[in-house]
Protein backbone atom coordinates (compact mmCIF):
# COMPACT_ATOMS: atom_id res chain seq x y z
CA UNK A 1 0.00 0.00 0.00
CA UNK A 2 1.19 3.44 -1.13
CA UNK A 3 1.63 6.20 1.23
CA UNK A 4 2.38 10.11 0.91
CA UNK A 5 4.75 10.53 -1.76
CA UNK A 6 4.27 7.97 -3.98
CA UNK A 7 6.36 5.64 -0.73
CA UNK A 8 5.10 1.90 -0.01
CA UNK A 9 4.87 1.49 3.62
CA UNK A 10 7.99 -0.61 4.98
CA UNK A 11 5.97 -3.51 6.24
CA UNK A 12 8.00 -7.01 6.96
CA UNK A 13 8.59 -9.28 4.35
CA UNK A 14 7.01 -12.77 4.38
CA UNK A 15 9.92 -15.05 5.51
CA UNK A 16 8.19 -17.82 3.59
CA UNK A 17 7.85 -15.68 0.37
CA UNK A 18 7.53 -18.63 -2.66
CA UNK A 19 10.49 -17.72 -5.52
CA UNK A 20 11.56 -15.10 -3.91
CA UNK A 21 15.23 -13.82 -5.72
CA UNK A 22 17.83 -10.78 -5.87
CA UNK A 23 16.37 -7.62 -7.03
CA UNK A 24 18.03 -5.76 -9.98
CA UNK A 25 19.07 -3.77 -7.25
CA UNK A 26 20.40 -5.87 -4.64
CA UNK A 27 22.66 -7.24 -7.98
CA UNK A 28 23.32 -3.48 -9.11
CA UNK A 29 25.09 -3.26 -4.60
CA UNK A 30 26.72 -5.60 -5.28
CA UNK A 31 28.93 -4.81 -8.55
CA UNK A 32 29.65 -1.84 -7.18
CA UNK A 33 30.78 -3.23 -3.76
CA UNK A 34 33.08 -5.61 -5.27
CA UNK A 35 34.91 -2.63 -6.99
CA UNK A 36 36.60 -1.64 -3.61
CA UNK A 37 37.07 -5.77 -2.93
CA UNK A 38 38.72 -5.85 -6.17
CA UNK A 39 41.07 -2.72 -5.76
CA UNK A 40 41.93 -4.15 -1.59
CA UNK A 41 42.89 -7.20 -3.23
CA UNK A 42 45.25 -5.01 -6.22
CA UNK A 43 46.88 -3.47 -3.32
CA UNK A 44 47.37 -6.43 -1.46
CA UNK A 45 48.81 -8.46 -4.65
CA UNK A 46 51.48 -5.40 -3.96
CA UNK A 47 52.13 -5.58 -0.82
CA UNK A 48 52.30 -9.66 -1.01
CA UNK A 49 55.29 -9.10 -4.00
CA UNK A 50 56.94 -6.26 -2.41
CA UNK A 51 57.69 -9.02 0.84
CA UNK A 52 55.15 -7.11 2.98
CA UNK A 53 52.54 -10.20 3.94
CA UNK A 54 52.02 -9.16 7.68
CA UNK A 55 51.21 -5.85 6.91
CA UNK A 56 49.81 -6.34 3.33
CA UNK A 57 47.21 -8.99 4.88
CA UNK A 58 46.50 -7.01 8.18
CA UNK A 59 45.62 -3.91 5.92
CA UNK A 60 43.39 -5.95 3.31
CA UNK A 61 41.53 -7.16 6.53
CA UNK A 62 40.87 -4.14 7.36
CA UNK A 63 39.65 -3.15 4.69
CA UNK A 64 37.46 -5.72 3.64
CA UNK A 65 36.01 -5.83 7.52
CA UNK A 66 34.62 -2.10 6.49
CA UNK A 67 33.15 -2.87 2.87
CA UNK A 68 31.98 -6.70 4.25
CA UNK A 69 29.90 -5.17 7.48
CA UNK A 70 28.19 -2.27 5.35
CA UNK A 71 27.12 -5.48 2.15
CA UNK A 72 25.78 -7.55 5.09
CA UNK A 73 24.10 -4.81 7.12
CA UNK A 74 22.33 -4.15 3.49
CA UNK A 75 21.64 -7.17 2.53
CA UNK A 76 19.92 -8.45 6.33
CA UNK A 77 18.13 -5.36 5.92
CA UNK A 78 16.67 -5.72 2.82
CA UNK A 79 15.91 -9.61 3.21
CA UNK A 80 12.81 -8.16 6.00
CA UNK A 81 11.92 -4.59 4.65
CA UNK A 82 12.95 -4.13 0.85
CA UNK A 83 9.97 -1.75 -0.50
CA UNK A 84 11.91 -0.94 -3.99
CA UNK A 85 10.53 2.51 -3.93
CA UNK A 86 11.75 5.55 -4.92
CA UNK A 87 13.21 6.88 -1.34
CA UNK A 88 14.62 3.43 -1.05
CA UNK A 89 16.24 2.89 -4.07
CA UNK A 90 17.99 6.11 -3.86
CA UNK A 91 19.09 5.84 -0.29
CA UNK A 92 20.82 2.41 -1.45
CA UNK A 93 22.10 4.51 -4.38
CA UNK A 94 24.29 7.22 -1.74
CA UNK A 95 25.62 3.78 0.50
CA UNK A 96 26.84 2.41 -3.01
CA UNK A 97 28.59 6.03 -3.81
CA UNK A 98 29.79 5.78 -0.40
CA UNK A 99 31.55 2.27 -1.60
CA UNK A 100 32.84 4.42 -3.85
CA UNK A 101 34.39 6.52 -2.14
CA UNK A 102 35.88 3.80 0.34
CA UNK A 103 37.10 2.29 -2.50
CA UNK A 104 39.63 5.00 -3.25
CA UNK A 105 40.79 5.42 -0.06
CA UNK A 106 41.92 1.95 -0.01
CA UNK A 107 45.09 2.89 -1.67
CA UNK A 108 45.90 5.55 1.21
CA UNK A 109 44.66 2.85 3.84
CA UNK A 110 46.66 0.02 3.03
CA UNK A 111 49.80 1.52 1.98
CA UNK A 112 50.05 4.71 4.01
CA UNK A 113 47.81 4.07 6.65
CA UNK A 114 45.73 7.38 6.53
CA UNK A 115 42.01 5.47 6.69
CA UNK A 116 40.44 9.12 6.29
CA UNK A 117 39.00 9.04 2.62
CA UNK A 118 38.24 5.14 3.60
CA UNK A 119 36.29 6.45 6.77
CA UNK A 120 34.55 9.29 5.20
CA UNK A 121 33.55 6.69 2.89
CA UNK A 122 32.39 4.22 5.44
CA UNK A 123 30.39 6.70 7.41
CA UNK A 124 28.96 7.59 4.08
CA UNK A 125 27.43 3.63 3.25
CA UNK A 126 26.52 3.75 6.53
CA UNK A 127 24.25 6.99 7.58
CA UNK A 128 21.46 5.74 5.21
CA UNK A 129 21.36 2.67 6.85
CA UNK A 130 20.04 5.01 10.09
CA UNK A 131 17.10 6.64 7.48
CA UNK A 132 16.26 2.99 6.78
CA UNK A 133 15.78 1.89 10.54
CA UNK A 134 13.83 4.79 11.51
CA UNK A 135 11.57 4.49 8.39
CA UNK A 136 10.77 0.66 9.87
CA UNK A 137 10.37 1.84 13.11
CA UNK A 138 7.70 4.21 12.26
CA UNK A 139 6.18 1.70 9.67
CA UNK A 140 6.08 -1.20 12.11
CA UNK A 141 4.92 -1.02 15.82
CA UNK A 142 5.84 -4.04 17.03
CA UNK A 143 9.74 -4.01 15.55
CA UNK A 144 9.80 -0.41 16.67
CA UNK A 145 11.78 -0.91 19.42
CA UNK A 146 14.32 -3.49 17.70
CA UNK A 147 14.80 -0.48 14.85
CA UNK A 148 15.30 2.36 16.94
CA UNK A 149 17.75 0.14 18.88
CA UNK A 150 20.10 -0.19 15.33
CA UNK A 151 19.54 3.36 14.24
CA UNK A 152 20.75 5.04 17.32
CA UNK A 153 23.44 1.89 17.54
CA UNK A 154 24.83 2.69 13.95
CA UNK A 155 24.43 6.16 14.65
CA UNK A 156 26.93 6.60 17.62
CA UNK A 157 29.02 3.88 15.88
CA UNK A 158 29.92 6.46 13.30
CA UNK A 159 30.31 9.98 15.36
CA UNK A 160 32.86 6.86 16.76
CA UNK A 161 34.77 6.28 13.59
CA UNK A 162 35.22 9.95 12.52
CA UNK A 163 36.34 10.78 15.97
CA UNK A 164 38.70 8.17 15.62
CA UNK A 165 40.71 10.23 12.65
CA UNK A 166 41.59 12.57 15.57
CA UNK A 167 43.39 9.76 17.42
CA UNK A 168 47.28 8.98 17.34
CA UNK A 169 48.61 6.59 14.52
CA UNK A 170 49.66 4.04 17.02
CA UNK A 171 46.47 3.25 17.97
CA UNK A 172 44.79 3.06 14.64
CA UNK A 173 44.82 -1.10 14.64
CA UNK A 174 43.89 -1.66 18.51
CA UNK A 175 41.15 1.81 17.52
CA UNK A 176 39.97 0.08 14.72
CA UNK A 177 39.27 -3.56 16.14
CA UNK A 178 37.23 -2.12 19.13
CA UNK A 179 34.92 0.27 17.11
CA UNK A 180 34.28 -2.76 14.28
CA UNK A 181 33.57 -4.89 16.99
CA UNK A 182 31.05 -2.18 18.66
CA UNK A 183 29.73 -2.47 15.17
CA UNK A 184 29.39 -6.83 15.21
CA UNK A 185 27.37 -5.61 18.88
CA UNK A 186 24.78 -3.74 17.38
CA UNK A 187 22.71 -6.66 15.94
CA UNK A 188 23.27 -8.80 18.84
CA UNK A 189 21.84 -6.37 21.30
CA UNK A 190 18.86 -4.61 18.66
CA UNK A 191 17.43 -8.37 17.94
CA UNK A 192 17.83 -9.40 22.25
CA UNK A 193 13.66 -9.27 22.24
CA UNK A 194 12.28 -9.40 19.14
CA UNK A 195 14.12 -10.53 15.67
CA UNK A 196 13.59 -8.93 12.38
CA UNK A 197 12.44 -11.60 9.74
CA UNK A 198 14.89 -13.11 7.11
CA UNK A 199 13.76 -15.46 4.14
CA UNK A 200 16.51 -17.89 4.06
CA UNK A 201 16.43 -18.28 0.29
CA UNK A 202 16.45 -14.85 -0.25
CA UNK A 203 19.55 -14.64 2.47
CA UNK A 204 21.66 -17.58 1.17
CA UNK A 205 21.22 -16.46 -2.85
CA UNK A 206 22.80 -13.18 -1.59
CA UNK A 207 25.90 -14.39 0.06
CA UNK A 208 25.99 -16.82 -3.21
CA UNK A 209 26.24 -14.33 -5.54
CA UNK A 210 28.37 -11.90 -3.80
CA UNK A 211 31.02 -15.11 -3.44
CA UNK A 212 30.43 -15.93 -6.84
CA UNK A 213 31.75 -12.36 -8.69
CA UNK A 214 34.30 -12.70 -5.53
CA UNK A 215 35.54 -15.86 -7.22
CA UNK A 216 34.81 -14.45 -11.15
CA UNK A 217 36.46 -11.11 -10.14
CA UNK A 218 39.69 -13.14 -9.06
CA UNK A 219 39.79 -15.51 -12.19
CA UNK A 220 39.35 -12.29 -14.47
CA UNK A 221 42.53 -10.43 -12.48
CA UNK A 222 44.27 -13.45 -12.90
CA UNK A 223 43.42 -14.14 -16.40
CA UNK A 224 44.73 -10.33 -17.09
CA UNK A 225 47.89 -10.90 -15.50
CA UNK A 226 48.71 -14.10 -17.41
CA UNK A 227 47.85 -12.27 -20.43
CA UNK A 228 49.64 -9.47 -19.42
CA UNK A 229 52.92 -11.19 -18.75
CA UNK A 230 52.71 -13.52 -21.31
CA UNK A 231 53.14 -9.99 -23.58
CA UNK A 232 56.24 -9.26 -21.88
CA UNK A 233 57.89 -12.87 -20.73
CA UNK A 234 59.24 -16.34 -22.57
CA UNK A 235 58.18 -17.78 -19.57
CA UNK A 236 55.58 -19.69 -20.87
CA UNK A 237 55.23 -23.14 -19.73
CA UNK A 238 55.25 -22.21 -15.75
CA UNK A 239 52.90 -19.06 -16.79
CA UNK A 240 50.56 -21.98 -18.17
CA UNK A 241 50.86 -24.23 -15.23
CA UNK A 242 50.07 -21.38 -13.00
CA UNK A 243 46.97 -20.33 -14.84
CA UNK A 244 45.99 -23.95 -15.69
CA UNK A 245 46.40 -24.69 -11.59
CA UNK A 246 45.02 -21.16 -10.58
CA UNK A 247 41.82 -22.37 -12.74
CA UNK A 248 41.49 -25.55 -10.79
CA UNK A 249 41.63 -24.16 -7.46
CA UNK A 250 38.97 -21.53 -8.22
CA UNK A 251 36.43 -23.79 -9.81
CA UNK A 252 37.50 -25.99 -6.92
CA UNK A 253 36.13 -23.38 -4.31
CA UNK A 254 33.14 -22.84 -6.70
CA UNK A 255 32.25 -26.48 -6.44
CA UNK A 256 33.01 -26.91 -2.96
CA UNK A 257 30.60 -24.38 -2.25
CA UNK A 258 27.74 -24.81 -3.88
CA UNK A 259 27.89 -28.32 -3.71
CA UNK A 260 24.95 -28.72 -0.56
CA UNK A 261 21.70 -26.04 -0.33
CA UNK A 262 22.24 -23.11 2.06
CA UNK A 263 19.15 -22.25 3.43
CA UNK A 264 18.71 -24.73 5.65
CA UNK A 265 21.73 -23.58 7.41
CA UNK A 266 20.04 -20.82 8.91
CA UNK A 267 16.92 -21.58 10.92
CA UNK A 268 17.88 -19.59 14.21
CA UNK A 269 19.05 -16.41 15.52
CA UNK A 270 22.20 -18.29 16.22
CA UNK A 271 23.35 -19.93 12.92
CA UNK A 272 22.15 -16.85 11.41
CA UNK A 273 24.56 -14.69 13.42
CA UNK A 274 27.15 -17.69 12.88
CA UNK A 275 26.42 -18.30 8.55
CA UNK A 276 26.68 -14.48 8.43
CA UNK A 277 29.54 -13.56 10.59
CA UNK A 278 31.44 -16.63 9.71
CA UNK A 279 31.33 -15.15 5.48
CA UNK A 280 34.03 -12.76 6.35
CA UNK A 281 36.10 -15.33 5.86
CA UNK A 282 34.65 -17.28 3.03
CA UNK A 283 34.69 -13.25 1.37
CA UNK A 284 37.95 -12.64 2.35
CA UNK A 285 39.65 -15.48 1.27
CA UNK A 286 37.86 -15.61 -2.28
CA UNK A 287 38.70 -11.73 -2.49
CA UNK A 288 42.93 -13.14 -2.13
CA UNK A 289 42.74 -15.31 -4.61
CA UNK A 290 43.13 -13.36 -7.77
CA UNK A 291 46.18 -11.92 -5.64
CA UNK A 292 48.18 -15.24 -4.51
CA UNK A 293 47.63 -16.04 -8.34
CA UNK A 294 49.33 -12.56 -9.77
CA UNK A 295 51.40 -13.24 -6.95
CA UNK A 296 52.65 -16.88 -8.28
CA UNK A 297 53.23 -15.02 -11.80
CA UNK A 298 55.21 -12.52 -10.23
CA UNK A 299 57.81 -14.80 -8.91
CA UNK A 300 58.23 -17.30 -11.94
CA UNK A 301 58.67 -13.33 -14.19
CA UNK A 302 60.83 -12.44 -11.63
CA UNK A 303 59.05 -9.59 -10.89
CA UNK A 304 58.48 -10.20 -7.27
CA UNK A 305 60.80 -10.02 -3.85
CA UNK A 306 59.44 -12.60 -2.32
CA UNK A 307 59.73 -16.47 -3.37
CA UNK A 308 59.97 -19.96 -1.63
CA UNK A 309 57.29 -20.82 0.68
CA UNK A 310 55.62 -17.49 1.39
CA UNK A 311 55.00 -16.69 -2.25
CA UNK A 312 53.21 -20.47 -2.49
CA UNK A 313 51.49 -19.40 0.69
CA UNK A 314 49.69 -16.36 -0.77
CA UNK A 315 47.18 -18.44 -3.05
CA UNK A 316 47.44 -21.84 -1.07
CA UNK A 317 46.85 -20.32 2.55
CA UNK A 318 43.35 -18.10 1.15
CA UNK A 319 42.14 -21.56 -0.76
CA UNK A 320 42.27 -23.64 2.29
CA UNK A 321 40.25 -20.80 4.46
CA UNK A 322 37.96 -20.48 1.69
CA UNK A 323 37.48 -24.16 1.97
CA UNK A 324 37.26 -24.62 5.62
CA UNK A 325 35.01 -21.49 5.91
CA UNK A 326 32.37 -23.30 3.19
CA UNK A 327 32.49 -26.52 5.16
CA UNK A 328 32.28 -25.24 8.65
CA UNK A 329 28.99 -22.96 7.57
CA UNK A 330 27.34 -25.13 4.80
CA UNK A 331 28.81 -28.34 4.60
CA UNK A 332 29.90 -30.04 8.33
CA UNK A 333 25.89 -30.50 9.30
CA UNK A 334 25.14 -32.44 6.11
CA UNK A 335 28.14 -34.42 5.55
CA UNK A 336 29.13 -38.52 7.08
CA UNK A 337 31.74 -38.03 10.00
CA UNK A 338 33.68 -40.18 7.62
CA UNK A 339 33.67 -37.30 4.90
CA UNK A 340 33.95 -34.56 7.39
CA UNK A 341 37.48 -35.97 8.12
CA UNK A 342 38.44 -36.18 5.03
CA UNK A 343 37.23 -32.71 3.66
CA UNK A 344 38.71 -30.81 6.56
CA UNK A 345 42.23 -33.14 5.79
CA UNK A 346 42.21 -32.64 2.34
CA UNK A 347 41.56 -28.52 3.02
CA UNK A 348 44.00 -28.32 5.00
CA UNK A 349 46.92 -29.95 3.04
CA UNK A 350 46.34 -27.64 0.60
CA UNK A 351 47.65 -24.66 2.65
CA UNK A 352 50.37 -27.03 3.79
CA UNK A 353 51.33 -27.34 -0.18
CA UNK A 354 53.11 -24.09 0.30
CA UNK A 355 55.54 -26.39 1.87
CA UNK A 356 56.68 -28.70 -0.64
CA UNK A 357 58.09 -28.31 -3.94
CA UNK A 358 55.58 -28.00 -7.27
CA UNK A 359 52.84 -26.51 -4.59
CA UNK A 360 50.44 -25.68 -6.73
CA UNK A 361 50.36 -28.68 -8.74
CA UNK A 362 49.65 -30.44 -5.85
CA UNK A 363 47.47 -27.87 -4.26
CA UNK A 364 45.25 -28.32 -7.92
CA UNK A 365 45.66 -32.62 -7.28
CA UNK A 366 43.84 -31.85 -3.75
CA UNK A 367 41.24 -29.90 -4.86
CA UNK A 368 40.65 -32.44 -7.54
CA UNK A 369 40.34 -35.02 -4.78
CA UNK A 370 38.07 -33.11 -2.65
CA UNK A 371 35.82 -32.52 -5.43
CA UNK A 372 35.90 -35.95 -6.23
CA UNK A 373 34.82 -37.04 -2.73
CA UNK A 374 32.14 -34.50 -2.13
CA UNK A 375 30.48 -35.69 -5.36
CA UNK A 376 30.80 -39.42 -4.08
CA UNK A 377 29.17 -38.21 -1.26
CA UNK A 378 25.89 -36.83 -2.87
CA UNK A 379 25.52 -39.45 -5.03
CA UNK A 380 25.24 -41.73 -1.66
CA UNK A 381 23.00 -39.45 -0.36
CA UNK A 382 20.62 -39.36 -3.45
CA UNK A 383 20.99 -43.35 -3.54
CA UNK A 384 19.68 -43.97 0.02
CA UNK A 385 16.63 -41.11 -0.50
CA UNK A 386 15.93 -42.97 -3.68
CA UNK A 387 15.85 -46.27 -1.63
CA UNK A 388 13.88 -44.77 1.08
CA UNK A 389 11.60 -43.17 -1.62
CA UNK A 390 12.42 -39.22 -0.40
CA UNK A 391 14.31 -38.14 -3.35
CA UNK A 392 12.85 -35.73 -5.60
CA UNK A 393 14.62 -33.61 -8.39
Amino acid sequence: MRTRFGLIRMNPRDPSQPNRVASPLELFFDLVFVVSVSLSSSHLHAAESDAHIVSGVGSYLMVLLAVWWAWMNFTWFATAFDTDDWFYRLLTIVQMSGALVLAAGTGSAMTEGDFTIMTLGYVVMRLPMVAQWLRAAASVPHLRQTALVYAVGITIMQVLWIARLWLPEQGGVVSFLVLMGGELTVPIIAERRRHTPWHPEHITERYSLFTLILIGESVLASANAVIDSVEHTAHLPSLIIVAVCGLILAAGMWWTYFAREHSDSITSFGSSLTFGYGHFVVFAAAGALSAGIEVAIDVDTNAADVAGVAAAATLTVPVSLFLLGTWALTLRHVLSRATNIVIVALAALIGLSALVPFSLPVAAACMVTLVIVLEASRNADRTTRIEQGTFSL
